[in-house]
């Protein structure tokens, strides 16, 4: 049985963290669930992660997300910062507590190949996406916090 999101109760996606990332995931959880629809990040336990996913996030040093018709928003980035992407978007509701871990996943985002300015812009213009944080005014002070 699918991992459900607890707030809106939408099937989460499994997504691996990689080693190097699990510091900012929940519970230092080597697969989280993301929800398409709000966009929080959760960890997943064994029970929660699809017995058929190839998970090997022990291994894998760079997961990446894939799309497919039932998974994440589009404007989350494909590549090695689109892992860093999904877990900054579940600390966007505390941006001055999490400010750390924000900065460490932007910097391995924007390494990775992603925007993450680009993405915040086009998940908030996404009809579909029902996001827990406001994401217009969360860039604004994502800018302002990181000094861009």
């Amino acid at each position: 049985m699918a991992a459900r999101c607890p707030d809106c109760d939408r099937t989460l996606v499994s997504v691996e963290v990689p080693p190097a990332l699990r510091e900012f995931a929940p519970e230092d959880a080597a697969v989280v669930g993301s929800c398409p629809r709000c966009l929080r990040t959760v960890a997943l336990g064994d029970a929660d992660v699809d017995a058929d996913a190839d998970v090997n996030a022990d291994t894998d040093p760079a997961p990446e997300i894939h799309h497919d018709a039932a998974d994440l928003p589009d404007a989350i980035p494909d590549g090695d910062g689109s892992v860093a992407v999904v877990l900054l978007l579940g600390l966007l509701d505390a941006l001055a507590t999490n400010r750390a871990a924000i900065q460490a996943l932007v910097d391995h985002a924007e390494r990775g190949g992603a925007d993450v300015f680009l993405t915040l812009d086009r998940l908030a213009a996404d009809s579909d996406v029902d996001p827990h944080a406001d994401l217009g005014r969360r860039r604004q002070q994502l800018e302002s916090l990181l000094g861009y």
